[in-house]
């Protein structure tokens, strides 16, 4: 019996081992994957940006045109403010000393033109029958045309007065927005010294501040989009207005971007980004899924004619919306593959594919 147990393990083991071979699975087949791919266009679609702040077409500086104290201060800034409304108020004590004074002078002035014009009525009616001399009658009459200038002089300072006590109130002249404000109770400040700055009700535009070295691109009446920080999906129609003739300290213009259309929509100091987008031909350029970059070597992938790939390090320039030139490293003829850059890998076979998802057969001075 223990003569049997021996062949019959050897074939159990044998068959295990045949098993065991059978069970190795085959090597996978390295699956090439379809990849679109692109060549160089000979134009390239810049788009830059500037960041600014939604203001008011027309703003106006509103001051008393008086000096003295500030008593009461009755709008601040955001405050809405209609034409006729009152905003802030000076003290009127020395204004109503004046006009006190004013009124005093017209009427002493009125009394002396009154004894004047009787004094010289009387002397035409006698100067005709000699009851007077011409000497005598002249004198009168310089004395009553000296009279009538004096009161004519009371009458306009009363006036003056007058005016100078309804100066006391600042009142706003245009429908708009405080956008500053730069007096306090019990400040003195001077005639003319500007109290608040008012943003008046109509047209907004953007501002944003243009390097020098960018200058020379932006053009008045130039096209631009302006997008809100708060709705970035809107998108609104603009145009350049007025470009600063001047750069300020920081070597910056300013530059004033009108909005075409949605002024309702947009509401002052509103943080706000202007497009412009220019078209730049003769210059190679690819889709920005293109380009990759590792340890600062910026590159792309080009298909050689057996439809393997090859890294080929590449000079860019400033990025556009959809697409980035390529200053070296590519020719026209080349094809590189759009999208997934990071995914390949040096000699890795492909299938070439355009946007149509038609195969692209790779010419073999491409590479």
């Amino acid at each position: 019996m223990s003569d049997m147990k021996f062949p019959l393990i050897s074939l159990l083991i044998a068959c295990a081992v045949m098993l065991t071979g059978c069970g190795k699975k085959e090597p996978a087949v390295e699956q090439v994957p379809f990849v679109m791919v692109t060549q160089p266009l000979t134009t390239h679609d810049e788009l830059k940006s500037y960041a600014g702040d939604v203001q008011a077409r027309q703003q106006t500086a509103l001051a008393f045109r008086v000096g003295g104290q500030i008593t009461e201060r009755l709008a601040d800034v955001g405050d809405r403010v209609k034409v006729g409304q009152v905003l802030a108020k000076l003290d009127v004590k020395d204004a109503q000393l004046e006009l006190n004074s004013a009124q005093a002078q017209l009427e002493s002035a009125q009394s002396a033109a009154k004894i004047a014009e009787e004094e010289f009525k009387r002397f035409k009616q006698l100067l005709p029958i000699n009851a007077v001399s011409r000497s005598q009658y002249d004198a009168v009459e310089n004395q009553y045309k000296s009279a009538m200038s004096a009161l004519k002089q009371a009458q306009a300072n009363l006036s003056v007065s007058r005016n100078q006590t309804g100066y006391n109130q600042l009142v706003a002249n245009r429908n708009g927005v405080i956008t500053e404000r730069n007096i306090e109770v019990g400040q003195v400040i001077a005639a003319g010294q500007a109290a608040y700055q008012v943003a008046i009700d109509g047209d907004r535009e953007v501002v944003i501040g243009v390097p020098e070295q960018a200058i020379s691109e932006i053009k008045v009446g130039q096209n631009a989009v302006i997008t809100l920080w708060s709705k970035p999906e809107d998108r609104f129609a603009a145009y350049v207005r007025e470009i600063s003739p001047a750069a300020d300290q920081s070597r910056t213009f300013s530059v004033k971007v009108a909005l075409k259309e949605g002024q309702s929509a947009i509401q002052l100091g509103q943080s706000a980004r202007v497009f412009f987008s220019s078209n730049i031909q003769n210059v190679m350029s690819v889709p920005l899924s293109s380009i990759s970059a590792n340890e600062n070597q910026v590159y792309a992938w080009v298909v050689n004619p057996d439809h393997s790939i090859r890294k080929v390090l590449v000079t860019i320039g400033a990025y556009g919306r959809d697409s980035v030139p390529v200053l070296t490293g590519l020719k026209a003829t080349d094809w590189v593959v759009v999208g997934g850059v990071h995914l390949l890998r040096e000699k890795q076979k492909i299938h070439p594919i355009d946007r149509q998802n038609r195969a692209v057969k790779i010419q073999s001075g491409a590479k």
